[in-house]
């Protein structure tokens, strides 16, 4: 590696290579959790698969965002004396509520009729539904992930599955 490329490198890999691999299982998991609720839910409708690998990219690069803006909120007012805390609690539940509605109003923006999240509150409550499964499965399968990891005990390989 050059003096010119400086890289952070992450056991034999490098940070670049790191981020790939978590934003590209990420997207494949949205995009498989996209495409289950519109073939089984009537509430979600997505033209073709390209639209919905489109929808799934840009719903990542959204929610990591959002996600980043969430933290540094939180990270402000966790310092903050009890009713400043209460008041925190309060406008990070504005702050998701805008950034989840706000992403639903990018993606009609961007796909229009070609992404469509129907029922309640004009789709919220099903656009809601379907970030929270992906989320949650985006944590699954990164709890699985570290549980399949390898330690190197006295020479021996330590297959961790109870971690």
């Amino acid at each position: 590696m050059s003096n010119n490329i400086k890289q952070k490198i992450i056991g034999e890999h490098t940070e670049a290579q790191v981020l790939f691999v978590r934003y590209f299982v990420a997207v494949l998991v949205d995009l498989i959790v996209l495409n289950l609720f519109e073939e089984y839910w009537s509430a979600v409708i997505i033209q073709s698969f390209t639209i919905s690998l489109l929808t799934a990219i840009l719903l990542q690069i959204l929610l990591k965002i959002t996600i980043k803006v969430e933290h540094k909120i939180s990270i402000y007012f966790k310092s903050k004396s009890k009713p400043v805390k209460i008041l925190g609690y309060i406008v990070m539940y504005i702050v998701l509520l805008i950034a989840k509605i706000s992403i639903l109003e990018a993606i009609n923006l961007i796909f229009g009729d070609k992404v469509q999240f129907t029922g309640l509150w004009h789709g919220v409550i099903a656009f809601l539904t379907v970030v929270i499964v992906m989320l949650t499965i985006e944590q699954i399968v990164v709890k699985i992930y570290f549980a399949l990891g390898v330690k190197k005990i006295d020479n021996k390989i330590n297959i961790n599955l109870n971690k």
